[in-house]
């Protein structure tokens, strides 16, 4: 009997592969660090670095909403920190968790993703090892 081994869910939030200008500066010194949200979730977004940024470092982001004229604010951390030495890698740039997000700004932004397809993944899929063993024993 084959078995097929689950993949691992590790998003809360489809990303949507969109471009946004953007204006991403680090709290501390309101140094500017980016420009272009090249994907964004109703709970953050991936931006091409300006500037070497540390991980946990609190943002303050500044957006236009996706085919709209609208222009909104959110605070955030910078999650993770890509250096584009990966295959695939567009360059340098971070990933924002927005920490505040006004209900009504994160509703809005969801609305306008919901027809964005989201961005073609650039690595397999993880396993879920343990999910799978457990139900394999099930059965």
């Amino acid at each position: 009997m084959t078995r097929t081994l689950v993949h691992a869910r590790q998003r809360r939030a489809v990303r949507r592969a969109i471009g946004v200008d953007c204006q991403v500066v680090r709290e501390r010194d309101f140094h500017l660090i980016g420009r272009l949200g090249v994907d964004v979730s109703p709970r953050g977004m991936l931006v091409a670095a300006h500037e070497p940024v540390l991980t946990g470092e609190p943002v303050i982001v500044s957006f236009r909403l996706p085919r709209t004229p609208l222009w909104f604010d959110a605070e955030g951390t910078i999650a993770r920190v890509v250096h584009g030495r990966r295959p695939g890698d567009p360059g340098r740039g971070f990933g924002i968790r927005f920490d505040r997000i006004e209900d009504e700004g994160e509703w809005l932004l969801a609305r306008a993703l919901r027809d964005v397809p989201p961005p073609v993944p650039k690595r397999d899929r993880r396993v879920d090892y343990a999910l799978s063993v457990h139900l394999a024993a099930l059965s």
